[in-house]
């Protein structure tokens, strides 16, 4: 007799909890501390995320709540904990950011930090606080690295006289895209502030002494000057309007938004440095015209390897849909799209940018964990998964080679340099994939190949 089993929670979850991605934002901040308000098993387990992907330390206040707190809120802890923190560490900012916990009980926490403001103040200069609301059961770690970046916007952010300046929400990108994109806007002559900038804090180099705020990310001062830009660039595809840093710009201070996809292959870095040029009136660099043709090369010389090569791709919804487009561009078929993201989004972002992909037999499935994916994947028999380390087990029981891509990679060295935007980040991640190919095909072979 077959039973039926419902899947009615997730086994395994296609994504990290809000305040992780907060407190990542956060560490992208100029002498910032992430602090957050619930317990610290919740800080502790963030610590150890974000530690085994970017291999540097990193501290996160808590307020540590107990028995006690869950009942009677968590008030007191919160304004001793800043307390502290703002003693031992002297950060210029503090960035909170909430866990279950203190949103299920209901604490005020902006009428907390008023409170604070006003019972600490003593004369010396008071670290800035910047409140993010982020509960880890609404949304996923990226909501919570959105809603960090809106928040120290609304906080910090004034009007003032026009700049020559761009504002620059990258995404949840590595150090090294991030490195990147500091260096091709320093190529055209503009100035830029990048929101979030750990490009240093989260991937730098060996200490002489140890510092408790490492050295690094966006002052408060440039985050203050984002007011006065004249004009906000955005990646991202799925950002809800009210969750979005360069829409509050707009609204308030009349900043023009223009939002990209994750420019990750030929056509969406096109349209990256097409904005640029016409925003700063200069032409490309020719170094970036030197990569381009580069990249147009290999994909004529590594086509006959990728195409119609089937992909299951899984990760955060901006990157899927940037991998997406990518990856038709290169000539292979991403038989299913999947996010624990729940945009509404991806879907008609992807069908956009992908007009044929019904034709394909593209699926989109968002809201799925790797039970889900698993399933899809006996179906689908894709050639192999490009997503983050937590499609491993996955990859091993059913042998398919995974590329790693993305956030959490806990078992692989070198993560946080990996580059994916622009032409050389493609370029990069072009090789990585032909090369995971011809891997495969070695493996696969009863004698193996020399030369390919």
């Amino acid at each position: 007799m077959k039973h039926e089993h419902a899947k009615t929670a997730t086994q395994n979850a296609c994504k990290l909890c809000n305040p992780l991605g907060a407190c990542l934002a956060f560490r992208g901040i100029e002498n910032c501390v992430p602090f957050l308000h619930g317990s610290q098993g919740c800080a502790t387990y963030i610590r150890r995320y974000l530690i085994s992907h970017y291999k540097e330390p990193i501290d996160i206040a808590s307020s540590n709540f107990h028995e006690e707190t869950a009942v009677f809120g968590g008030s007191h802890n919160l304004k001793i904990g800043l307390k502290n923190v703002s003693e031992q560490y002297k950060p210029e900012v503090i960035g909170v950011a909430t866990t279950c916990l203190s949103e299920t009980i209901g604490d005020d926490v902006p009428m907390i930090l008023r409170e604070y403001r006003k019972e600490f103040k003593n004369g010396s200069p008071m670290p800035i606080l910047i409140h993010a609301s982020t509960p880890s059961y609404q949304g996923s770690h990226i909501d919570g690295f959105h809603a960090a970046v809106h928040a120290a916007v609304k906080t910090l952010a004034v009007k003032g006289t026009q700049q020559e300046l761009i504002n620059l929400f990258p995404n949840m990108v590595s150090p090294a895209d991030l490195r990147h994109l500091k260096e091709i806007f320093g190529d055209f002559g503009v100035p830029v502030m990048v929101l979030p900038d750990y490009s240093q804090t989260m991937d730098g180099g060996p200490w002489g002494e140890y510092h408790r705020i490492p050295p690094g990310g966006t002052p408060a001062s440039a985050i203050t000057l984002a007011g006065s830009a004249k004009a906000s660039i955005e990646f991202s595809s799925t950002l809800e309007a009210s969750k979005s840093a360069a829409e509050y710009l707009k609204e308030a201070f009349g900043i023009p938004t223009h939002r990209l996809c994750l420019p990750i292959g030929i056509k969406e870095s096109d349209k990256f440095f097409d904005l640029l040029e016409t925003l700063t009136g200069k032409k490309l660099p020719e170094k970036y015209e030197d990569e381009r043709r580069r990249l147009v090369d290999a994909y004529a010389d590594g086509h006959k390897y990728v195409f119609e090569k089937k992909v299951i791709l899984y990760g955060e919804e901006d990157l899927v849909i940037a991998m997406t487009v990518f990856l038709r561009e290169i000539g292979m078929v991403p038989v299913l799209c999947a996010s624990g993201g729940k945009s509404g989004l991806m879907k008609k972002r992807i069908a956009e940018l992908v007009p044929d992909m019904d034709e394909l037999g593209i699926k989109v499935r968002e809201g799925v964990d790797f039970v889900d994916i698993e399933d899809e994947a006996k179906i689908l028999q894709p050639d192999f998964l490009i997503g983050n380390s937590k499609g491993y087990t996955m990859s091993r029981k059913n042998n398919i080679p995974l590329l790693r891509l993305g956030f959490p990679i806990h078992d692989r060295f070198g993560g946080q340099r990996m580059h994916h935007l622009g032409y050389r980040g493609t370029q990069e991640l072009f090789d990585r994939i032909v090369n995971t190919v011809i891997e495969q095909r070695q493996n696969a072979s009863s004698i193996g190949y020399t030369y390919m």
